[in-house]
């Protein structure tokens, strides 16, 4: 089960909407006074220190602009996947110098991100949303929400016959690896809460399971008789696994990777807790329910 709304690392664009709905309505600054100049970076009285120059933050620029804004928010709000897209892209459109460029960028992917996670999506769904966190990307190369989307869609998509695979998990695990590096960062933040941390966990668990992925996509391109080769895509998924251990989807593909590995003893008992679980979902069932056959023909002596 894909993920659609990030945690934690999207906080940022989360929170627009709450600044926004904050503001007062927008006002031009006043004029400064005849015979007067703006208070920011004027010169100093005789015998004074200048008073350093203040930056203003993020803020609308018109009351049109701010009207985009809180058209989006509000899309963002009722769960509107294509009106967060519509909306983006009429503000990018009208306002390009807009100081939100980075977060209008993540909420349309995160919308692109809905849709490509939702029953009935297409390749061209999951196309779009690429193309929508690469945007994002050439406005911040470290944007966290898209090295790990980026990631994590590369990752999938690695086919083990592609003739550009080894590049292509190279990128996979560089956005992957920066992700983390991003995540860690705000783990240790101490004004972070537990409740933050707990959050940015899952988040880390999404890149380790991408990293997972692309490990094993690695190792069944290679077609040495080599034990170990599937070692590394075992220990990501199992970090994947002990970072959001509700996320059973990631248990499930962790017993994949075992019996790939061949390894079908142990991906059979952890098929097994699977199934134990209440209320599982029914394509992680039939999955697990499969698999389990297949660990059993492989290993009887197991059962």
């Amino acid at each position: 089960m894909k993920r659609t709304i990030l945690t934690g690392i999207l906080a940022l664009a989360a929170g627009l909407g709450m600044l926004l709905m904050a503001q007062q309505p927008y006002a031009p600054a006043p004029a400064a006074p005849a015979g007067k100049t703006a208070q920011t970076g004027q010169a100093a009285p005789a015998g004074q220190a200048a008073a350093p120059a203040t930056k203003a933050g993020p803020h609308p620029k018109s009351a049109a602009e701010q009207t985009a804004l809180q058209t989006l928010v509000a899309a963002q709000r009722a769960g509107d996947a294509d009106g967060m897209i519509k909306a983006a892209e009429d503000l990018l459109t009208k306002f390009a110098d807009t100081d939100y460029k980075e977060t209008v960028l993540t909420l349309e992917a995160m919308a692109y991100d809905k849709k490509a996670g939702s029953p009935g999506a297409t390749a061209a769904d999951t196309a779009s949303e690429q193309v929508a966190w690469g945007r994002v990307m050439e406005v911040n190369p470290q944007n966290i929400a898209a090295n790990l989307k980026l990631g994590g869609i590369l990752a999938k998509q690695a086919k083990p016959t592609d003739l550009d695979l080894p590049d292509e998990l190279a990128k996979a695990e560089k956005y992957l690896n920066a992700a983390i590096t991003g995540i860690k960062a705000q783990e240790a933040n101490p004004a972070m809460t537990p409740d933050q941390v707990a959050s940015m966990k899952i988040n880390e668990a999404e890149a380790h399971k991408g990293l997972a992925l692309a490990a094993r996509a690695r190792a069944v391109a290679n077609k040495a008789a080599d034990p170990k080769k599937f070692d590394p895509a075992i220990t990501e998924m199992q970090t994947a696994v002990a970072d959001d251990p509700d996320q059973v989807l990631y248990q499930a593909q962790l017993a994949g990777i075992l019996h790939d590995a061949g390894k079908d003893a142990d991906s059979l008992a952890l098929c097994d807790k699977i199934l134990a679980l209440p209320d599982l979902n029914s394509a992680i069932r039939a999955f697990t329910v499969n698999l389990k056959a297949q660990d059993a023909k492989a290993a009887p002596a197991a059962k």
